[in-house]
């Protein structure tokens, strides 16, 4: 290169250099530092590596190390609670307890949260399986189209369900899916559903009309019962159990439970499916919160599809038990699970984050404030720390009755 070409290079590099100061001049100051701070995010998420610990056969990773790889600022501990928040995200653990709370609603972890060597560890599956599809929807793979609604009204004919001194459960789960399917229908779904009439279908030909179905999702709608505790209320949403995990209402892993289902590739699908119909549940009715579950039930095991079984409240508890009697509570519960399977879908198809239980609270506000009611209550701030069963606000805050044990109530729920 001759000392002219040297000299005409260095000239254009510095006047791109000015031309580039000159931007910065211009840039407003904050959106600099949003862009830099992005990109130094960006760079610390590619360089953060996961470090397994193994304790006896199972594997664990620090909370640290998830907060680093997400992006979370340092943990804050607080007793036995453990909160990471960051802009997208607000994850609370609680130490020696499978209950989580993942943006303002309950998920149950497959293990419970524990300290080793000071370090506060969750489990390798619950990280893999239950948190990351919720931390970051749009990384899961394969979620493809959503053109079709698998509904699945639990019981019917001679298997009445629970029953209420109002009905039966298996009536009301025909109502719900039958005021559903016009309201999917109108947002373009195709709708098929296992039953129409009052008729007995077996558990695996529910599970085979599911797997004739192309891009396709499975919604079982049931309500729950007890014969422990007739104050028991809620929602809760059940998802298929992963591979090497017990389920929900299970206290450890048992041989049995590990070998009666190996899990399926849709396992990521099918817990964002359940999270995005139950944040629509919580936020938009309000029930008490019960929270995402895991199970083993036929129509889960068996269907390949991303498959959720919805609880919709009590039928054991008195004042439940009047509104699931009530045909128009039971549209506003199919409004709720309709909005969840439209989030899904635009997830699935745009990769757009899914509204979450406060973006649900917002909008109830803002409409309420458009149409000059008196607009409810503030989303609620759970203190896990002065509340017996961890993660629960005290039941004068709620005004519900709060769950009796931190487990489901029974020992195992009875298969839908």
């Amino acid at each position: 290169m001759t000392a002219e070409q040297i000299r005409t290079a260095q000239w254009r590099a510095a006047s791109l250099l000015a031309f580039i100061l000159h931007l910065l001049k211009r840039m407003p100051r904050l959106i600099a530092r949003v862009l830099l701070f992005a990109a130094c995010l960006a760079s610390a998420s590619a360089a953060v590596e996961w470090k397994v610990i193994k304790i006896g056969n199972r594997d664990f990773l620090s909370v640290d190390n998830v907060a680093r790889f997400y992006g979370f600022p340092a943990p804050v501990y607080d007793g036995k609670t453990v909160r990471l928040v960051n802009d997208k995200n607000d994850l609370r653990l609680m130490i020696d307890s499978r209950e989580a709370l993942l943006n303002g609603v309950r998920n149950w972890l497959s293990f419970p949260v524990i300290v080793h060597e000071g370090k506060v560890l969750v489990s390798r599956i619950d990280l893999a399986k239950t948190l990351e599809p919720q931390l970051r929807p749009n990384m899961i793979q394969n979620l493809g189209h959503v053109r079709t609604v698998v509904l699945d009204p639990g019981h019917g004919g001679f298997d009445k369900g629970a029953i209420s001194p109002y009905g039966y459960e298996k009536d009301y789960a025909l109502d719900v899916a039958r005021q559903l399917r016009p309201m999917l229908q109108a947002k373009g779904f195709r709708v098929i559903m296992t039953r129409e009439t009052d008729v007995f279908v077996p558990l695996e030909v529910r599970a085979h009309i599911a797997n004739e179905t192309s891009d396709s999702l499975f919604v079982s709608i049931h309500f729950n019962a007890t014969d422990r505790d007739p104050a028991a209320t809620g929602f809760e949403i059940y998802s298929l159990t992963p591979r090497g995990a017990p389920s929900t209402y299970e206290d450890g892993l048992t041989l049995a439970s590990v070998n009666l289902q190996n899990g399926t590739a849709k396992d990521s699908a099918s817990i964002e499916l359940s999270t995005c119909i139950y944040h629509s549940l919580v936020g938009q009715i309000g029930e008490f919160d019960r929270g995402i579950k895991r199970a083993r039930f036929a129509v889960l095991r068996l269907t390949k599809i991303p498959a959720v079984l919805v609880e919709g409240g009590f039928l054991t508890e008195r004042g439940e038990s009047r509104l699931i009697a009530s045909s128009d509570w039971r549209k506003h519960l199919a409004e709720a699970i309709c909005s969840g399977i439209e989030n899904f879908r635009t997830l699935a198809e745009t990769k757009k984050r899914p509204m979450i239980l406060a973006d649900y609270r917002r909008q109830k506000r803002e409409l309420a404030a458009h149409a000059n009611e008196p607009s409810p209550a503030p989303l609620l701030t759970l203190d896990m720390s002065r509340a017996e069963t961890p993660m629960l606000p005290a039941p004068e805050e709620l005004n519900v009755t709060p769950t009796p044990t931190p487990s489901p109530v029974g020992s195992a729920p009875v298969e839908p």
